[in-house]
């Protein structure tokens, strides 16, 4: 086949995240598989307008501020002349609402949709819009197949009126060769650590105010706050006006070996958001033998096995985190049990097996065979 793909951001973008590496994991090993995949992503201060990762072809238009005008606009003119056998529309920000602009079948990749969870970090104004192009889906979508990335997104569009036969869901995979147990020995003093891009939505303070009642029972705990973004420097200010100084740590964005390292060293990891579209961050940790507890809402009661991989609490109980991390930090038999747990559990999450369930819904809406 032939696919286009379309997403905010590509692989090398400053900003890239979880979306961008699951939808290149998939084109990547498309063209692995003999297909012929290219990707068209906004630009970024000092992009070349053209490029290729991993045998995928990337052509950069537009900036974020424009993308879901100038990307499907730029793709319309594009498909002119060149032929393409299914477009892939990946919608982790906006629509593109590619079926407005093209006869070649659509398939749309969902991480996640926002709904009213956009509040929490957009304005009102914006955080409408983003509402209102996201009721547009079922009308546009309306013969379209979906492809998701938990059962939470298959849930989400089923309430929102979309057959459930007519969503597959492809769990998302995982860099085993990257994320892995390194056989290195845990941080004498008892670690937490939250992985992402700080944002307001994420509720990094959630854990941050469970902190005194963890360290009321572990004594030196502390809190490692990796990756960077908007919100990072209110967070910064919450940490200094509720101290102590060593209670947290800031470091910036780290590269992935440092990344690995860091969590084969800790002990637990947390992720207090109210919406995500699986957690990867959850399952990287998991693979580095690091238990989670996480708020349980969409996404990440997919991606956590509570009991058994890590916990779930209330989102936002502060009070609820303290509790299971003390739990985890302070009774080794069950760390260990809930560790091998992890690591045994993501020993089914392949990006392999997440691109061929792609695969073959792609070549279904084709009109071909692999």
């Amino acid at each position: 086949m032939k696919i286009l793909a379309l997403n905010w951001r590509d692989l090398r973008h400053p900003e890239a995240g979880g979306a961008e590496v699951h939808l290149h994991e998939i084109l990547s090993h498309l063209v692995r598989r003999g297909h012929e995949a290219t990707l068209l992503a906004s630009g970024f201060g000092g992009s070349a307008s053209a490029d290729e990762i991993d045998g995928v072809r990337i052509i950069r238009r537009g900036r974020w501020f424009d993308a879901n005008f100038s990307l499907p606009r730029f793709a319309r003119r594009h498909m002119r002349r060149n032929r393409y056998d299914v477009v892939v529309e990946d919608i982790n920000k906006l629509p593109f609402f590619m079926p407005l602009y093209t006869d070649v079948p659509v398939v749309p990749v969902i991480p996640h949709l926002f709904g009213t969870t956009v509040f929490r970090e957009a304005n009102a104004l914006v955080g409408c819009y983003v509402v209102l192009m996201e009721r547009l889906i079922p009308a546009v979508f309306r013969r379209n197949r979906f492809v998701v990335i938990s059962p939470s997104t298959r849930d989400d569009l089923m309430r929102r009126g979309i057959a459930a036969e007519r969503i597959t869901v492809a769990l998302c995979g995982l860099d085993h060769e990257r994320y892995r147990q390194l056989g290195i020995e845990r941080f004498e003093r008892p670690t937490i650590v939250h992985l992402g891009r700080l944002r307001r939505y994420k509720s990094v303070e959630v854990v941050m105010r469970a902190m005194p009642a963890v360290r009321e029972r572990i004594p030196g705990a502390r809190l490692v706050i990796v990756g960077d973004g908007p919100h990072r420097r209110a967070l910064e200010r919450y940490a200094a006006e509720r101290g102590p100084d060593d209670a947290f740590e800031f470091t910036g964005y780290l590269d992935r070996d440092r990344l690995v390292e860091l969590l084969n060293r800790a002990h637990v990891a947390v992720n207090a958001s109210p919406k995500e579209g699986w957690g990867l961050t959850v399952v990287e940790a998991n693979a580095c033998g690091v238990p989670v507890v996480a708020s349980d809402r969409p996404g990440l009661r997919d991606s956590v096995v509570d009991g058994e991989t890590g916990f779930l609490v209330p989102y936002g109980d502060a009070a609820a985190f303290a509790e299971q991390i003390r739990a985890l930090l302070g009774d080794g038999d069950l760390w260990r049990r809930m560790s091998a747990n992890a690591v045994h559990r993501v020993g089914e999450l392949t990006w392999e097996r997440c691109a061929l369930e792609t695969e073959a819904v792609l070549s279904e809406v084709a009109g071909g065979s692999v």
